[in-house]
């Protein structure tokens, strides 16, 4: 017998109407985070000091500082993690480099400027010819859409990409103090034309947002720029990257008092992390003003800080962050190596059980899944363990069976 409450063919062809369009939106707006690894920093050189060999004699400058450093890297790691941070140190210290023609540059007579910005487009073509020695993705940060700034930026980026002859292969740039969303319009009016002028794919032109200004969260009208900018900018927006000293500044903080670890900088974080969730775009921290120099123990309490606050960056879902000195090489990779080392055995176990859809002190569902799946593939790619020293815990948490819960968002698919 037909129940009186079974649904009819007219209203399920209704809902369909309704909600076909909200999965294709939906979909095309969130979906998922992105297969590349990310990288776990973004090292800034100013592009006054940039050559060829910057990578090479930062490692080589943590190194000394490591060993000068009284035993703080022993202090913070346990000696598996030394071993890695050290050759790490040795073979490719730095993921991501940013060439500074910003704040970190400052103003000059435009034709030092210009100088600098082919250099810097000449160094960046130089990289692509040596990795995996060299950073695997680079770019730079010229001067922002600001009505005092524009033009001056603009030219950057333009000599820039001529000097390297195009658009390099892991090329990124950055543009700082967002304040409006259409600024984002105009970076995507930008990026097509650099590509048709340099004869490469659409889409080919990345770039990434620097938080830095509280009309980047919150508008005039009330609306989460940020988030509005997000969408915008898809897809060729890569990540959000936060602006500790600007924000914090602009916020009224006391210069005393800032840091990527004050509250106005979570309340800004937490609404780029909302904003970004699902989107495939990146966020980082931003970074410590406090350098590890001066006598012995001021370079062991800037080690021990940076430390401190890149495993708090971790703890709160930021796997990236900025690194502004070869001393902060490191304590990021100590703290990512030792964060990921030690989160892996017992991610690893949870997702054995998993996969035999066995019960155990901690029952997971498909979202906790894909989630440790993630924690465990940052670690693979950042270094931090191996396959074998997964699968020597774990025989099912092979590379593609991660894989497979990334795309599935957790759901099991049967072999």
């Amino acid at each position: 017998m037909t129940s009186r409450h079974t649904l009819g063919a007219d209203v399920r062809r209704s809902v369909e109407e309704i909600l076909a369009p909200v999965d294709d939106d939906l979909a095309a707006q969130y979906p998922g985070d992105r297969a590349e690894p990310q990288p776990v920093h973004t090292v800034y050189v100013s592009a006054a000091d940039v050559d060829e060999q910057t990578p090479r004699s930062w490692g080589d400058e943590a190194l000394r500082i490591a060993d000068a450093s009284s035993g703080v890297l022993g202090e913070l790691a346990d000696d598996d993690v030394v071993a890695i941070v050290l050759e790490r140190l040795r073979t490719n210290p730095i993921e991501d480099l940013r060439i500074d023609l910003e704040d970190g540059y400052g103003w000059r007579p435009d034709a030092t400027e210009d100088a600098d910005a082919r250099r810097a487009g000449e160094v960046l073509a130089a990289w692509t010819q040596q990795r995996p020695h060299a950073p695997r993705s680079a770019g730079v940060r010229a001067k922002g859409l600001g009505v005092v700034e524009r033009n001056r930026g603009l030219r950057t980026l333009e000599l820039v990409l001529d000097a390297a002859g195009g658009i390099p292969d892991g090329f990124v740039f950055t543009v700082p103090k967002l304040r409006d969303v259409r600024q984002v319009d105009a970076v995507n009016l930008l990026c097509a034309e650099f590509e048709r002028v340099h004869g490469v794919p659409v889409g080919s032109l990345r770039y990434e947002l620097q938080i830095e200004i509280p009309q980047a969260i919150l508008g005039q009208d009330g609306r989460a720029t940020v988030a509005e900018a997000v969408h915008r900018g898809a897809p060729r927006l890569s990540a959000l990257h936060y602006g500790t000293y600007d924000y914090s500044a602009a916020c009224g903080v006391v210069s005393a008092q800032q840091s990527l670890a004050h509250p106005v900088a979570d309340h800004a974080k937490n609404v780029m992390q909302a904003a970004a969730a699902q989107t495939g775009v990146w966020l980082s921290d931003g970074s410590t003003q406090v350098m590890p120099t001066g006598n012995d123990a001021q370079v062991a309490a800037a080690l021990r800080r940076h430390h401190s606050l890149v495993l708090r960056s971790l703890e709160r879902g930021y796997y990236q962050g900025w690194d502004m000195h070869p001393g902060h090489l490191i304590t990021r990779w100590a703290a990512v190596t030792g964060f990921y080392r030690s989160a892996m055995p017992t991610a690893v176990a949870r997702l054995q059980s998993y996969f035999e859809r066995r019960g155990g002190d901690v029952v997971d569902e498909p979202a906790t899944a894909m989630s440790l799946a993630l924690v465990v593939g940052r670690g693979l790619a950042a270094g931090a363990f191996t396959e074998d020293e997964v699968t020597a815990i774990a025989p099912q948490c092979t590379l593609t069976r991660l894989a497979q819960l990334r795309a599935t968002g957790g759901a099991l698919v049967d072999e």
